[in-house]
């Protein structure tokens, strides 16, 4: 039993970014050796977590002892401990990339911002209370608007004033919907949510109705889903590269509350909303594909390349988790974590070019970039993984996808194929302007400085995609007993109802 374990990932990033700012500020080794400590020993916890989630079940850690549902809760399970362990295994990447090139010391912060991000995010996954999600939701918000803007820029300052005002409408949407459901319920723990929804009086069903599709949006906003998807290209373009690395992570937290309150609080057998969700899901889920697919297609630059195939991966996640059964919720887990890292790796890569390259358009050829052949390599594996071929894990991940769609193979199947196909036009297209239609210079490109670290993290991520496609079976399989716990809930609800701590 690990229950005391589990507010780790959250404690953690907060103490180590408090020690930064009090004692290293100034002092960017320490704060580099921190850093990379801090997130090392966060691997190893969620590692732990992991096991025990598989091992003993769902667990609960009720801070200052206060049963549920008075008390605040973080809760354990199968998905919360996958999410904690992609996103302490992505941090790594992250803040080795960040330390090899040299982003970390163009301005004031960037390791404990990256702290506080890791706090936000992993408490995120971890709660079991509606109104700390929404706190959690705020402490990211904050840390990724620093990193969003760290180096400085007017570019750069105006995408960040843009994501910030989006996500605090969403922010906004969300205390309206709890303060809904507190109303309507007088408890805002999901577990108990769970119990006491089914039971509500029919004349509440149309304010449980309004919360549902208000917090549909709030989550749609996260995951960048149609049409409230227009903040993300250019925030994620204009961010630093490594920055929009992590932000990988940052539009599955909305997949992830999808997935928790679609099958925990509002699962399809609930009489008050019943597949109300899938049916605004699928069809956002749809377009957002096709809008991303499109954009991949007709974007100016490798950054904004990579943003829009990021939305197409989200409108591919939305789609699969809309049908809300345990076989597309495993398959959907799958191409998560193929996308998280796919995702990253493809802005860390885009990172590397745009530092080396003379401009940034993918519209004119420009001088050949130093490290060439290495780079092209990695953008053709990063190009090949988000496009869906194979041998990498996306091509799996769209196999289990359309295999759990075999039923509606006449609406699924064509937008999933088709939009693939405009992928891989979109990367073959940009791969071609950076690496094949290079103007000749007389002299050499210059070489860069030493970037071990930031080849390495790269690497790193591209070697996980490789044993997600090695491993693909007993992943799978786990993912599969995940998705079966996630749509009967009662051992999550079953753990709240203990009461007290350990």
């Amino acid at each position: 039993m690990m229950s005391h374990w589990i507010i780790a990932p959250v404690v953690l990033p907060a103490l180590v970014a408090a020690l930064m700012v009090i004692i290293m500020r100034g002092d960017l080794l320490l704060q580099r050796v921190a850093g990379v400590a801090g997130v090392v020993a966060l691997n190893g916890i969620a590692a732990a977590l992991l096991w025990a989630a598989t091992t003993h079940g769902p667990e609960v850690y009720f801070l200052g002892d206060w049963p549920a549902p008075f008390g605040i809760v973080l809760v354990l399970d199968q998905l919360s401990a996958l999410m904690v362990a992609v996103l302490a295994a992505l941090s790594l990447a992250v803040v080795l990339y960040a330390i090899g090139s040299g982003w970390d010391a163009k301005g004031a912060h960037f390791h404990p911002l990256l702290q506080f991000l890791l706090m936000g995010i992993g408490g995120a996954f971890l709660t079991g209370d509606a109104f700390n999600l929404f706190v959690f939701f705020e402490v990211l918000l904050i840390a990724s608007y620093g990193l969003m803007v760290h180096g400085g820029g007017d570019r750069r300052t105006r995408a960040g004033i843009q994501y910030v005002a989006f996500n605090l409408v969403g922010s906004s949407l969300f205390l309206f919907a709890l303060a809904l459901i507190y109303g309507v319920t007088g408890t805002l723990n999901m577990a108990d949510l769970a119990e006491k929804l089914p039971t509500l009086p029919e004349g509440d069903s149309a304010l449980i109705r309004v919360a549902a599709v208000m917090l549909f949006m709030v989550f749609a906003i996260k995951g960048a889903l149609v049409p409230l998807q227009f903040w993300l290209p250019g925030s994620y373009a204009n961010a630093p590269g490594v920055v929009a690395a992590m932000f990988a992570v940052m539009t599955k937290v909305g997949a992830y509350g999808v997935l928790r309150f679609g099958t925990l609080v509002f699962p399809t057998s609930l009489a008050a909303t019943g597949d109300l969700l899938s049916s605004l899901i699928l069809p956002a889920g749809l377009v957002t594909l096709v809008v991303g697919a499109v954009g991949v297609m007709g974007a100016s630059t490798l950054p904004r390349l990579a943003a829009f195939a990021g939305i197409a991966s989200m409108g591919t996640a939305f789609v699969v988790i809309s049908a809300f059964t345990p076989a597309t919720t495993a398959a959907a887990l799958y191409y998560i974590l193929h996308s998280i890292l796919a995702t990253a790796t493809l802005f860390l890569v885009a990172d590397l070019v745009t530092r080396r390259r003379a401009h940034a358009r993918l519209d004119a050829a420009a001088p050949p970039i130093a490290q060439s052949g290495l780079i092209s390599a990695l953008f053709l594996a990063a190009a090949v993984a988000m496009a869906g071929l194979p041998p990498l894990s996306g091509f799996i991940g769209k196999l289990l996808i359309l295999d759990a769609f075999r039923g509606q193979a006449a609406l699924i199947w064509p937008v999933i194929l088709g939009s693939s196909f405009l992928l891989i036009l979109g990367f073959a297209r940009a791969g071609s302007t950076l690496f094949w239609k290079a103007v000749a210079l007389d002299a050499e490109p210059q070489e860069p400085r030493p970037e071990g670290l930031a080849f390495t993290a790269t690497f790193g991520l591209l070697a996980g995609l490789a044993l997600l496609t090695v491993f693909a079976g007993p992943i799978t399989a786990w993912l599969g007993d995940a998705a079966q716990s996630l749509h009967a809930p009662e051992g999550y609800i079953a753990a709240n109802r203990l009461g007290q701590g350990d």
